[in-house]
């Protein structure tokens, strides 16, 4: 088969009608089984719009739970009714990722940039920047809604120096006032914590459980409407994609990604419809994904030590850490490259 008949395939293909709603960063207007988190959040967080001095809230659960999708639907109901009802309060959202972003540093460049102040991406001292910060923040009546998504990967990298500052910034404003929404999927993230940052962070606290098998099957019925066209899903697609996914501790991103990657298999092998055996596929698609990119993803003498694990092993069956060192060393020197100590 051509390019060119593979390119018209595809695009002639009539499966999906808006395949982003799958996405895992689309939050959809309705979050089904998710109505108690939405409660108890809005009421913490509403209010600071007409007046109180906001609660900092920490989140938790595994992942694929619901709680950056919960957390940015409330905001975004909160910075619509307040716009509308409170033109005087200058509400303003950040959400960071602190996967990405996991030093004090970038952090508080983010949130400088989310005010419109413009400061050096490097050179100057943490302190500094901070201040710079507090002065932006408190020229107007800002009400600053900080979301640190993943903000175990911060602590680990930087500390909780960053985290103690933002958390006791109120006290410090005079005009403006600021609540820090911290999300984990470590569900023993606070107990590292310094005591006094997590009194502060944990003013508030919601705890999201995994979804169950039928939660799921909701979950991806709803979107289905959204993402396919009329009648391609196989009757079968949607419990089996939330059957593969409950496995993973009630994984919603899992079960998205399973039914979008059936879809996209369908689409490109020319079918009408989105069949069982496309869930399967895409289930050893997505595993073997994966995989792949953990062992991308380590340093080579990560990658050296864990073949020497995998030769030694197979060799032996057990294996000593003096065995792993010297098959460690002897494939330092079959690739010319110094071993470390």
């Amino acid at each position: 088969m051509s390019i060119d008949e593979i390119i018209q395939r595809v695009l002639s293909a009539r499966i999906f009608k808006d395949r982003e709603k799958l996405r895992p960063d689309y939050v959809p207007e309705n979050l089904p089984h998710r109505e108690e988190e939405i409660d108890r959040l809005a009421k913490i967080l509403a209010p600071a719009v007409k007046g109180a001095r906001p609660s900092n809230v920490f989140i938790y659960g595994l992942p694929g739970t619901g709680k950056t999708a919960v957390t940015k639907y409330v905001l975004r109901r909160i910075e619509l009714f307040a716009r509308k009802h409170f033109c005087d309060v200058n509400l303003k959202v950040a959400y960071i990722n602190c996967r990405n972003e996991n030093t004090s540093y970038r952090i508080l460049f983010n949130l400088c940039n989310y005010l419109n102040e413009k400061v050096p991406f490097t050179g100057l001292s943490t302190a500094e920047l901070f201040r710079r910060f507090l002065r932006a923040l408190d020229q107007e009546r800002n009400l600053f809604f900080v979301v640190l998504d993943e903000v175990d990967f911060l602590v680990k990298v930087s500390g909780d120096d960053a985290l103690y500052k933002l958390t006791r910034i109120n006290p410090d404003l005079c005009n403006a006032r600021v609540s820090i929404i911290g999300i984990t999927n470590d569900l023993n993230f606070v107990e590292y914590l310094d005591p006094r940052v997590k009194s502060t962070l944990g003013e508030e606290e919601l705890v999201f459980r995994p979804y169950t098998t039928e939660e799921l099957a909701d979950i991806l019925a709803e979107r289905a409407k959204q993402a396919f066209c009329d009648g391609v899903l196989d009757e079968a697609v949607i419990p089996l994609c939330a059957s593969l996914a409950a496995r993973e501790h009630g994984d919603a991103r899992r079960a998205l990604d399973l039914l979008r990657v059936a879809g996209e298999i369908a689409e490109r092998e020319g079918s009408t419809k989105v069949l069982e055996e496309h869930v399967r596929k895409a289930y050893r698609e997505i595993e073997k994904d994966k995989a792949v990119e953990v062992v991308k993803s380590m340093p080579l003498h990560t990658k050296l030590v864990a073949i020497a694990v995998y030769l030694v092993k197979r060799r032996k069956g057990e294996a000593t850490t003096g065995e792993i060192y010297e098959a460690y060393k002897g494939l330092c020197k079959r690739l010319m490259i110094d071993e470390l100590t």
